[in-house]
């Protein structure tokens, strides 16, 4: 108790001392809490808006030759068919767990009632499309292979079309709707992933390739990979793949341009080492920023020790031994550090929530899509009160070096500063 009225005689006499060095203090982990909040709202939006992907997905499209090969001219359009997926199939059981064609078909309208929707997109699929997409059935069933097989005219709905199509509550699964001048039976409602604006109908491939006489082209191949966990296995795997379609389509095995391929694996890994970089960057500030406040408060201690080492020799002459004096300094430094890293730290979970309510998980429009930004812009509770710690722990190191050469000054010579 003598102790803590010793500490608090010091900090009254020294008002400015103190709130300086409070100041340092409270500052260092506000804004290291600040800038993790900041970050994980950045870290956040790209987890939140790339939550509907699958990411061992290749997706693969036609593209145009950019080089002459076996007698035929570059700049031809290679359009993709059936082929592909059964080459795909045959040559690599091994790195695939699926692969699926589709077949898009879009600027169509479709109606219930007297509601309807225009420029829409009717995308053909397999049934293994669900899963290598994400695509989540919440009523009714996803299309089959039976349903490929016999072409019939079935499609799914998002769950946001059907309430714009049945405007008062009614459920469309098992009814009919009018697409393009012919009637398909809803089968599925899947999920809004409250990005896309969900304008997609999907039904089997086979049954936009016989409506719309496609006969076996189709519009992209994709492809779920199978332990593609490195940069230079992907790589194998685009290399192989380019070859096979190349003798199918009979392109050059290398021309880059004759298929362009999208591997979602990849782009992951990618995006993945960005965040770890931004999080690592926004600890490296975070910290350079607390040292700065353990700076502060080892030059304020200093100069602390310094002014009252008249005292220190009194107390000393008086029979205080060095460790009397050692402890008074490093509690003196830990009572500041810790009152004013609470505030600090109170203050930056505060403007945390601030940041949460008033600009966190904000949509922005972007025409086709709805992409969500800063999403939950917070630091976990557990962060803050180890930052504090730490700041804590710096603030009684601080205090230690100047405290023990406080405490090894002979009397005699205290008494002469």
């Amino acid at each position: 108790m003598d102790l803590l009225y010793e500490i608090w005689g010091s900090v009254m006499r020294n008002k400015m001392r103190t709130l300086a060095t409070g100041i340092a203090v409270a500052s260092g982990l506000f804004l290291l809490i600040v800038l993790q909040g900041a970050g994980n709202g950045i870290i956040h939006t790209f987890d939140r808006n790339r939550g509907g992907f699958s990411f061992d997905a290749i997706h693969v499209w036609g593209g145009w030759t950019s080089r002459a090969y076996d007698g035929m001219e570059r700049g031809r359009r290679i359009v993709l068919d059936n082929r592909a997926e059964d080459m795909v199939n045959l040559r690599f059981p091994a790195e695939t767990k699926g692969v699926t064609s589709i077949i898009s078909q879009s600027g169509l309208t479709v109606s219930y009632g007297t509601e309807y929707l225009a420029s829409v997109e009717l995308e053909g699929i397999h049934p293994r499309y669900a899963d290598m997409a994400s695509l989540k059935i919440v009523r009714g069933r996803m299309i089959h292979d039976l349903d490929v097989a016999e072409r019939r005219k079935v499609i799914l709905l998002s769950e946001k079309r059907e309430k714009e199509l049945s405007p008062r509550g009614k459920s469309l699964l098992n009814e009919y709707l009018l697409l393009d001048g012919k009637y398909f039976l809803v089968v599925g409602l899947y999920e809004d992933d409250q990005m896309s604006s969900q304008t997609t109908l999907y039904t089997p491939y086979t049954t936009v390739q016989t409506l719309y006489g496609r006969g076996t082209a189709i519009d992209e191949l994709m492809i779920s990979g199978k332990g593609l966990d490195t940069e230079q296995k992907n790589e194998l795997f685009e290399t192989r793949l380019r070859q096979g379609l190349g003798k199918i389509h009979t392109f050059h095995p290398e021309d880059q341009s004759a298929v362009w391929i999208w591997n979602q694996a990849r782009d992951n890994e990618q995006m993945n080492r960005a965040s770890s970089i931004l999080q690592i960057s926004l600890w490296i500030l975070g910290m350079l920023t607390l040292i700065s406040g353990v700076v502060g408060v080892s030059n304020i201690m200093l100069i602390s020790v310094k002014e009252r080492t008249r005292e220190f020799g009194i107390r000393k002459a008086l029979g205080a031994t060095p460790w009397n004096i050692i402890r008074m300094i490093i509690f003196e430094s830990i009572v500041i550090t810790g009152t004013f890293g609470y505030v600090g730290m109170f203050a930056g979970v505060a403007f945390c929530s601030y940041m949460d309510a008033s600009v966190g998980n904000r949509t922005l429009d972007i025409g086709v899509d709805k992409l969500q930004y800063f999403v939950d812009p917070t630091v976990d509770i557990s962060t803050c009160l180890w930052a504090t710690l730490v700041m804590i722990v710096s603030g009684a190191v601080a205090g230690f070096f100047p405290a023990h050469k406080a405490s090894s000054v002979k009397p005699i010579e205290a008494l002469r500063a």
